[in-house]
């Protein structure tokens, strides 16, 4: 073989490795979105709630009093974990965690009019997955 050929050789070898690499990168990324997003049939019964989740979801359900200054903010759905709607649709509540010094990692995200939403959703992993709360 002579030198241009293995320069060759070894060109390909690099270019196909970087394919490959790239590929992989892909599928991981891809993987990990699919695992953190929910299904769309994924839900919880309202009663399989942690007692502070059905507590949040009455007070929601009664406007308020909220405990938290960002119960009731507009939730972005940054994730597109949640179906798509225009930016207000969503508002997060705190869900909160006993023995937990700030708001925790648990939420009730909701769509729609606020003391009569479209849907809500369960996050129990600050929105990394969610659930459909079923009433």
């Amino acid at each position: 073989m002579s030198c241009a050929q293995g320069f060759k050789v070894t060109s390909l070898k690099l270019v196909l490795t970087g394919f490959l690499i790239t590929v992989a990168s892909t599928l991981s990324l891809v993987q990990a979105k699919e695992s953190a997003t929910t299904l769309p049939n994924a839900s919880i019964a309202l009663a399989e709630l942690p007692v502070q989740g059905q507590q949040t979801y009455a007070l929601i359900r009664r406007g308020g009093p909220f405990e938290f200054e960002k119960d009731g903010v507009v939730f972005g759905n940054r994730e597109r974990l949640l179906p798509s709607h225009k930016r207000g649709f969503y508002r997060e509540y705190t869900v909160k965690t006993p023995g937990s010094p700030s708001r925790g990692q648990r939420r009730i995200v909701c769509g729609g009019a606020p003391r009569s939403p479209d849907a809500c959703y369960y996050t129990a992993d600050h929105y990394a997955s969610f659930r459909r709360i079923l009433p």
